[in-house]
């Protein structure tokens, strides 16, 4: 069976997870939360960029009322 969704989104989780282990400041410079936040940018990336090809898609009229 596969895991069941929960309520919040990757990004929520992400920034959770960064939160929790930046209240340490020699994990700075480590490689796990180096990842970590790569990931979290990449998923920004990727949620800014759905955003952009459905306000291009929607054409000029959304712009308008927007």
């Amino acid at each position: 069976m596969a895991k069941k969704p929960t309520g919040e989104s990757d990004e929520v989780r992400l920034k959770k997870k960064i939160a929790a282990n930046t209240k340490d400041e020699s994990k700075s410079g480590d490689p796990a939360m180096r990842s970590l936040r790569k990931r979290l940018k990449r998923v920004q990336r990727k949620r800014r960029a759905l955003s952009l090809r459905k306000k291009h898609a929607a054409g000029k009229q959304a712009e308008a009322k927007s």
